[in-house]
Formats: structure tokens, C-alpha cells, sequence
């Protein structure tokens, strides 16, 4: 949305084989709120399995533009590219221009430099900058002398001024990007402008985990790769955080699942380091029993006992799935399993479906999306955006092994699904939890009690092999000789977890 608020227009583009997807239609609202022209291109004209006249009367039957003022390009191929261009120049406005005005330009993408710290990507709405002239935040009055200023021909070009409707950069210098945030408006630090730019909003993480590395000496590097990733990606944040499984890690805080786990393979990769991701889970709002006070944990393991609370909210999404309107009952049935509530439907399209569910965000965080795409032999498409908190009968899962609690496997969910989760996950950790000399019990608890037990058996020496024949009473004593010391084993016995029994909690089938 902060790209579209520095445009005039907007190509709509649209694949031949594929037709109108979800992503499509939330790219084209956020469009049209912004006012900006559309021109609909239909792409991929070149394939064998391309509908372009098809395709074409969807863009009409969603947006009003006529089939036929549709553009059927193949960008591979260079077909009717000419087109596009003509109709840019044609239907697009030209940015309305005050050089007079205080400078006030949108921050809309930025990078970190080695040699000029942070690299603001900025369109100018208003004024003129000179490359010695220093710059300002409004959103937290960082100055700045530019070290250098210029335009994208595509490649930077160093220019000597920046003037309103231009679209440049600006190398701030800047050591950290959170100094200059995307969406940010840039003024004159000597000529200040009264108001910023609407639409700058904090970017807010949504899911959190626990990274933590397999070796302990590796935390230092650790922490040194997500201060590096940091520099050029102002959404991760992190903090310190210990487990008594997992020793010494960082709680990440992510925009989504997608962005987990483009963060923890680029650590792998980049950095060769071993992990082990927790579960992932949402930020959750609680207020206290006794106080009225309401806080917000990212952590299931820092949520209170039940006695100390009053209510617990989550956070909802509101869903959009568009899908062939065959897989109507797939897809409502995959939904109301999550807790989903239905709120609607469109047609926009023959034999296609808009699905308009609220959901909470805890529930399609993990697999959601690959059951969706695989229920629906991938044609379905989803988006979705956040629409506050709402209060739910949650309980804290805990899970024991050996009478310890594992705080790295506890998670939060839903009073009506406890028992099926935690009957779950107990019998997948009992596959992963190598067998000890003695008895391991792996329990799932809520609270106080106890709501599924599994136990790995003890490794066991056949103490009666030599006993050929003879009395009863003889084997019974060496099998009670035997018991006493494993029971005495258990005691001061400790259990390690394997990383595979975190991977478990992933894996849960809710089916």
C-alpha cells in the first residue's frame, strides 16, 4: 500500500493461464482505494493452455473495464508490449507538482549500504532537496546529512537535486534502518513541513518463535546474523530468551509464516548455522483477575495459571479465499474445522467463488495454506488482514517428559481442541523420544491436570535367562530386584529431548 500511495497508475496484471487469483483482487481494492488508474494486462499469451479472451471477461466482470480495452501481452515473447507503454502514457496522470511547499517525499523501500548506511528509495510529493542540504524523520525527528542524492535510469544515477513528482534515492548515512523506516516522510531539517504523509503506520510482527542453536557456542554468531539481517529487514526483531530444554536462543518476532522461513533459511545458508525453530505462535492479549491490568505475551510459556486470569484474547483475520466454485464444500469444511466463521461470498466470475471467512490467526499460521492448496489441487488462492482481538476459551498445553516440563513444546489453544492436540502430540513425541534404561512418562497437561499420558518403556536385560526351570518365587525376586533399581534410576535419570520431537508439534495432523 505505501508503493502505491507514490504512484499515478497501476498495471493490473493478470496470468493467462490462471485467471484471477486472491492476491489479485486485495492488489486491485488497495489500487482503487488509492485512486490510481488501472490499465488490465492479460500475460502469458504465449502458452499452450492460455485463455486470454476468458481471462479478459473475468477483469470485466470484476473491475467494469470492457474485454476488449484489455491488453493480451507475452512478456517473454515481446508481444504488444508497445501497447502497454501507449496506454501508460495515455491513461496515466502526471504527478501534481508544488515546488514552492516544504519538501515532504514517502519513504516507500530502503536498503542498508556498507558505505552509505541506509539508502532511502523516496517519491517526492512536494519541494526541491539539494544534496547538501540535511534532512529529517517525521515520525521520530532523526536528522541526517545526505551523502548522496540521485534518480533510478534504472540503475542510481547521482543527481544534484530531487524535485516534486520525481522518484529517487536518498543516502542518509543512517546506521540502522529502523532510523528510516518504509512509509516514513522525509522534510527539510531547516524548513520542516507541518504534517507527514498519510498511511505511515509501525510495522507490527505477527507470529513469533524461538530460534535457538544446536551448538551453544553458536550464540554469539547467532546474534551477530540477526543484527546483520536487521539492517535491511526494519519487520524482524528479536530478544534474548532462555529454555530449559534449548538453552540460550532469541525470540523472533515475523510478519508472517513466509517471512519465518526465508529468515531462518537465509541464517542456515548465509551464516551456517544449525537451528531449531520452536512452534511458531501469535501475540495474545491477557488481562489479570485480581488487577485489571492487561498485557501482551508473544510466548506460550509466559502466559499465567488460569486462577490469575480474566480473559485471554487473540488475534482474527479476516480471510479471503478465492476459489472453482467445485471445492465450495472443501474449503468451507477445512475453515469451520479452524474455528472460522463465515461472513460471505461473491461471484465474481462463472465458475469461480470469493470465500469471506474471520479466523483466528493461530489457526492458519502453521498448515493451513498447504491444506488449502492440496483440498483444492492448488487452484484456491488466499489473502487475509488483521481485524483486532477477540476474547476465546484458551488453555495453556503443557507437555512433561519425565515429570519436567518442556517450555519450548507448551503452546496455546483452544479449550474444545485440547484434548485432540495433546492426545497428538503425546503420541508423536512417544516415536521420537529414544528409549532410556528407565521409564519415561510423556505427559499433556492443562493446568493442573493431566488430559494424556503415553510412555516410552525402559530398555530391559532378561535377568531370568539363567534361570532354567525351577520355583516361581525365584525369577519373581530377581524381576523385583530389578524394578527397585530402575525405580531408583529414574530419580536422578534426565531425559534429553531430540530436536526431531520439536519438528513434532509442526506436524500435527488436526485431521
Amino acid at each position: 500500500s505505501r508503493a502505491l500511495q507514490g504512484c499515478e497508475g497501476a498495471l493490473l496484471v493478470v496470468d493467462a493461464t490462471q485467471g484471477v487469483e486472491a492476491q489479485t483482487l486485495a492488489n486491485l481494492y488497495l489500487a482503487v482505494e488509492s485512486d490510481l488508474e488501472i490499465i488490465p494486462v492479460v500475460n502469458k499469451i504465449d502458452l499452450p493452455a492460455a485463455m486470454p479472451e476468458d481471462v479478459a471477461e473475468e477483469v470485466e466482470n470484476i473491475i467494469g473495464i470492457p474485454a476488449e480495452e484489455v491488453i493480451p501481452i507475452s512478456a517473454k515473447m515481446g508481444t504488444n508490449i508497445e501497447q502497454v507503454l501507449e496506454a501508460v502514457v495515455k491513461h496515466v496522470p502526471p504527478p501534481a507538482i508544488d515546488i514552492e511547499a516544504p519538501f515532504r517525499a514517502l519513504v516507500f523501500d530502503s536498503h542498508y549500504d556498507s558505505y552509505k548506511g541506509v539508502i532511502a528509495y523516496v517519491r517526492v510529493f512536494e519541494g526541491t532537496l539539494d544534496k547538501r542540504q540535511w534532512v529529517q524523520m517525521m515520525s521520530n525527528d532523526v536528522t541526517a546529512e545526505p551523502i548522496e542524492i540521485g534518480i533510478f535510469a534504472p540503475a542510481m544515477k547521482a543527481v544534484d537535486k530531487l524535485s516534486a513528482g520525481e522518484v529517487g534515492y536518498v543516502a542518509t548515512g543512517l546506521k540502522t534502518v529502523q532510523e528510516c523506516r518504509v512509509g516514513d516522510t522525509i522534510t527539510l531539517r531547516d524548513r520542516p513541513a507541518d504534517q507527514p504523509l498519510p498511511g505511515y503506520q509501525a510495522v507490527k510482527p505477527m507470529v513469533f518463535a524461538g530460534f535457538f542453536p544446536t551448538e551453544g557456542e553458536d550464540y554469539a554468531l547467532l546474534k551477530e546474523a540477526l543484527e546483520r539481517l536487521q539492517l535491511n529487514d526494519a519487520s524482524l526483531v528479536f530478544e534474548p530468551e532462555t529454555s530449559t530444554a534449548l538453552n540460550f536462543g532469541f525470540r523472533c518476532g515475523f510478519l508472517g509464516l513466509f517471512h519465518m522461513e526465508i529468515i531462518q533459511e537465509r541464517l542456515e545458508r548465509e551464516y551456517d548455522l544449525d537451528l531449531v525453530a520452536t512452534a511458531p505462535s501469535v501475540r495474545y492479549e491477557i488481562k489479570m483477575a485480581s488487577s485489571g491490568e492487561e498485557q501482551i505475551i508473544d510466548s506460550p510459556a509466559m502466559l499465567p495459571d488460569e486462577g490469575q486470569l480474566d480473559e485471554i484474547r487473540e488475534p482474527w483475520m479476516h480471510v479471503q479465499i478465492f476459489t472453482p466454485d467445485e471445492y465450495y464444500g472443501v474449503v468451507m469444511d477445512l475453515v469451520i474445522k479452524r474455528r472460522g466463521e463465515f461472513v460471505g461470498q461473491e461471484y465474481p466470475a462463472p465458475g469461480r467463488v470469493v470465500l469471506k471467512f474471520d479466523i483466528p490467526l493461530a489457526e492458519i499460521i502453521i498448515d493451513f495454506y498447504d491444506k488449502l492448496k492440496s483440498g483444492t489441487r492448488g487452484y484456491a488462492s488466499m489473502d487475509y488482514e488483521a481485524i483486532g482481538y477477540r476474547a476465546s476459551d484458551l488453555v495453556k498445553l503443557e507437555v512433561l517428559v519425565n515429570r519436567v516440563v518442556v517450555d519450548a513444546l507448551a503452546m496455546i489453544v483452544h479449550k474444545d481442541h485440547a484434548y485432540h492436540r495433546g492426545q497428538k502430540l503425546v503420541t508423536a513425541l512417544r516415536k521420537k523420544i529414544p528409549r532410556q534404561m528407565f521409564e519415561v512418562p510423556i505427559q499433556a497437561a492443562t493446568g493442573k491436570r493431566v488430559i494424556s499420558r503415553a510412555t516410552v518403556k525402559a530398555m530391559r536385560k532378561d535377568v531370568t535367562a539363567k534361570c532354567y526351570g525351577g520355583d516361581i518365587s525365584r525369577k519373581r525376586k530377581l524381576l523385583e530386584k530389578q524394578k527397585k533399581g530402575k525405580k531408583r534410576m529414574k530419580m536422578i535419570g534426565t531425559v534429553e529431548v531430540p530436536q526431531e520431537a520439536f519438528m513434532a508439534v509442526l506436524q500435527l495432523n488436526d485431521d
